[in-house]
């Protein structure tokens, strides 16, 4: 992914939509990332908890989680592959989703990470977060236990 890539049109090549399942099923993409599992989950620690993942504390916090870099280039290198190196319909942009529990921490860091990587290289991006302007899901202690990676 070396090649700098403008769309000759200026249209948008990628749209990438975090969101939560808590608020509603996944928005229909061509790659959807569950972030539940295995990303730190800012939701745990107070200081955090009512900010985003547009917050720098919140973004750093998930994006230092192991593997969570390789996610993103993942992410990254298979919708290069969509978009670039398979035959097929490019009339539409491809789409991302990320999703994580309340759609405010790790699935906003998230995206707006894979969205970046596309931008480095001129890909035209748009990002958009479904629920990241509503009210933090409140949890079980049960439930909170069996998300934590």
């Amino acid at each position: 992914m070396t090649a700098l890539v403008h769309s000759p049109s200026g249209r948008v090549e990628v749209v990438v939509e975090s969101f939560g399942y808590g608020h509603g099923p996944a928005p229909e993409a061509d790659l959807t990332i569950d972030a539940r599992r295995h990303l730190r989950n800012p939701h745990h620690d107070p200081a955090m908890r009512h900010l985003t993942g547009l917050d720098e504390a919140v973004r750093v916090h998930v994006l230092a989680t192991p593997g969570a870099a390789g996610q993103v280039g993942n992410a990254v290198l298979f919708v290069w592959c969509l978009l670039f190196d398979l035959p097929g319909d490019h009339d539409e942009p491809v789409k991302v989703a990320v999703g994580c529990a309340g759609g405010r921490h790790r699935s906003v860091a998230m995206a707006e990470a894979i969205a970046a990587g596309f931008r480095e290289v001129g890909v035209v991006t748009v990002v958009r977060h479904r629920d990241v302007g509503k009210p933090v899901i409140q949890r079980t202690t049960a439930a909170i236990a069996a998300s934590r990676p």
